[in-house]
């Protein structure tokens, strides 16, 4: 199928605000899929993408985007399982090696190439269209709204793969540090999961999200007689939050020997002598394979799980990425093409 330019929001070199361009469409290779994107979330990941934060090479121009729904609109030769039409989800990866012993274990998310691997490679959802592996364009529940399963395919199964990797019987209780992107998404999944949630936010007037969303109590990090009172207390801590966080609090919550889950990019800066003292185990999580993502995304959809967000065009896509920076976003955004 012929194809005319793919018109996407680009930069030049680091730092730079989107601008539109417009550029040949990517090979399709045998076992691809070329997706319409019709929506694309807006993750702190893209923006720190921009700013070379990630410290791996870059191909200019860049068109970041990762959180995509669109619909199929052509097939490699040796796609079976995906037609012309398809409405489908795609998230951060678009492809693996295949050849690694993570990848023949069916830990595609852990591929040896993974700095390789994203779905903005060669360009990415803030466009007209995507190429990826046809592994990693999922089918959506067909009730679910574009731009909620826009959300998930990254923030979804960020926080979603850790919970149900430490979930265990009777209920743990869990502390999630962070009432944003990740964490309002956290809560949500903890609470369906069964776990006893806390949430902590240095935001005041968070609280009352975070009860409606499903946490069983909520605590200002800065109030320093509560965090006390929960001193060894949490099974699990999750930390959803981005930049400097409060790592007094994070080593003395847990109970000893407890573990700290990071889905998140925070400054690791802290003094290791709770760390060591307490005996207790800092872990992280990246994405989930594929069979977690389906079931992530039907896990969502039977217990009604979806963001908080905004719609904006796609041509407002410097705005949006300015809010996300700001931290003004309640709590995600995702942009449409018009």
């Amino acid at each position: 199928m012929s194809i005319g330019k793919i018109m996407g929001y680009g930069i030049h070199a680091r730092g730079q605000k989107l601008e539109p361009i417009h550029y040949d469409p990517p090979q399709l290779g045998e076992e691809d899929v070329r997706v319409a994107v019709t929506h694309c979330g807006v993750c702190h990941t893209d923006i720190q993408a921009m700013e070379e934060f990630y410290e791996i090479e870059y191909c200019y121009p860049f068109v970041p985007g990762h959180e995509i729904v669109g619909n199929v609109s052509d097939v490699g030769r040796q796609v079976k399982d995906l037609h012309v039409g398809d409405r489908v989800g795609i998230g951060w990866q678009g492809r693996s090696c295949m050849k690694c012993e993570y990848c023949r274990q069916g830990e595609v998310h852990l591929c040896r190439k993974i700095a390789d691997s994203a779905t903005w490679y060669p360009y990415g959802g803030f466009s007209t269209s995507v190429v990826v592996n046809h592994r990693f364009a999922y089918p959506l529940p067909v009730t679910m709204p574009s731009e909620t399963a826009a959300v998930l395919m990254c923030a979804g199964i960020s926080v979603y793969s850790p919970l149900i990797k430490y979930l265990e019987e009777p209920p743990q209780r869990i502390a999630i540090l962070g009432v944003g992107g990740l964490g309002h998404l956290a809560i949500q999944f903890a609470h369906a999961l069964g776990y006893d949630v806390t949430a902590f936010s240095r935001s005041p007037d968070k609280r009352g999200q975070a009860l409606a969303l499903g946490a069983d109590k909520f605590i200002l990090s800065s109030d320093q007689s509560e965090v006390d009172n929960h001193t060894f207390y949490f099974d699990l801590v999750m930390c959803t939050a981005t930049g400097k966080v409060p790592w007094n609090i994070l080593l003395n919550i847990p109970k000893k020997r407890g573990r700290i889950i990071v889905v998140s990019f925070p400054d690791m800066v802290m003094n290791p002598t709770d760390f060591v003292a307490h005996e207790l185990s800092i872990t992280s999580s990246f994405l989930g394979n594929q069979e977690t993502m389906q079931e992530m995304l039907a896990f969502a959809q039977a217990n009604a799980i979806k963001p908080m967000l905004e719609i904006m065009p796609m041509s407002r896509v410097n705005e949006a990425v300015q809010r996300v920076r700001d931290n003004q976003a309640r709590y995600r955004i995702v942009l449409v093409n018009e």
